[in-house]
């Protein structure tokens, strides 16, 4: 079966820089996949992308060695699996609450006897092998999401699931969960100390750790303190990060004065 470079980056002590997927093309996933993101992140809890787009999404980023990964609407069987089937190799699930929900979690991505995920991996054998059944428990990556003050206090409980493979963290629910503005980068205080928290807590279970981010300065420090996994920005925010740059350097550019004469 392929490999997950996730795992093998993670497995070395790298960091892996993810991005993020909110246009619903197959184009535009295709060019961030040849950037060289170590993975992608299509969107579907947020945003426009539904389930006929991702599918040729995966197909472009399948045209390099970035790592396909999903973040799914909610925890729910069917489009787990269906995504999974479609091959993803990594899965982010929203809102995961309680341990019973990691519980869930695990058993939605896991063939039995570790799970009940069904079998039928349509695009998932021509994504990562003949053998893809025999090796996908041990090379699918099963993200929870971290992101109110439930999980917080059912932190210990969600991160002792065994075949949980890591946690995500969304700063901006996590921020609105404990009353504080809803930001990626400069959060307040007690969303700083939180997200220290959860990071310590998943080192201590042996999980990875991986958060969002909204600027690469952040990302890195975020980096140096020991998350494995770090999203910055988005295709949509690139997107027009760079159109307002490129708008503003030239209008701050004089105009050259028109000629009278033309050169043929």
């Amino acid at each position: 079966m392929r490999e997950n470079r996730l795992r093998t980056l993670w497995k070395s002590g790298g960091a892996a820089v993810n991005g993020w997927l909110a246009i619903p093309n197959s184009f535009s996933a295709e060019t961030m996949a040849h950037q060289g993101w170590d993975s992608l992140t299509i969107d579907l809890q947020h945003g426009v992308v539904d389930y006929q787009a991702m599918l040729p999404m995966l197909q472009a980023i399948s045209t390099t060695n970035t790592v396909p990964v999903v973040r799914v609407p909610w925890l729910e069987p069917g489009i787990l699996m269906k995504t999974l089937d479609a091959g993803a190799y990594g899965v982010i699930c929203p809102m995961v609450n309680t341990r019973e929900d990691a519980q869930r979690l695990v058993a939605y991505t896991h063939y039995a006897p570790r799970g009940t995920r069904s079998f039928g991996p349509v695009r998932a054998l021509l994504y990562g092998g003949a053998d893809y059944p025999q090796h996908a428990n041990d090379t699918i990556v099963t993200f929870a999401m971290i992101e109110t003050a439930q999980a917080l206090d059912n932190l210990d409980d969600i991160l002792s699931v065994e075949g949980l493979d890591a946690v995500y963290i969304g700063p901006s629910d996590l921020s609105l969960a404990l009353g504080c503005r809803p930001v990626f980068d400069d959060v307040d205080p007690p969303v700083a100390q939180a997200i220290d928290h959860i990071l310590e807590r998943a080192k201590a279970h042996g999980l990875v750790a991986g958060i969002h981010n909204g600027r690469p300065d952040v990302a890195l420090a975020r980096i140096a303190k020991g998350f494995q996994f770090v999203t910055v920005s988005s295709d949509a925010r690139l997107m027009a990060a760079g159109a307002q740059q490129m708008l503003a350097a030239m209008r701050a550019t004089p105009a050259p004065a028109a000629s009278s004469s033309s050169t043929y």
